[in-house]
């Protein structure tokens, strides 16, 4: 789900970003700025974010030393 559309607050539903959420992310903007993004999801993902496993799994994966895309991306090319 890469695409996304725009729509002013005025124009902005609640139905209307909802479907539109179920395809796409809505972003709502207020005089041509974003105030909100509207992201649909699923029961899986609903699931998951109610999960306190998941969450636990999220932090202690925050803790672990990382690399950056580069050194990453350098890694892979070497190969």
């Amino acid at each position: 789900m890469s695409t996304r559309q725009t729509v002013g607050l005025e124009q902005a539903t609640l139905k209307f970003c909802i479907n539109e959420a179920r395809q796409e992310r809505v972003i709502v903007t207020r005089q041509g700025k974003p105030v909100a993004l509207v992201i649909g999801i699923d029961e899986e993902q609903l699931e998951l974010g109610s999960d306190d496993s998941f969450w636990k799994l999220i932090e202690e994966r925050r803790t672990q030393d990382t690399i950056s895309r580069e050194q990453l991306e350098k890694s892979i090319n070497s190969d």
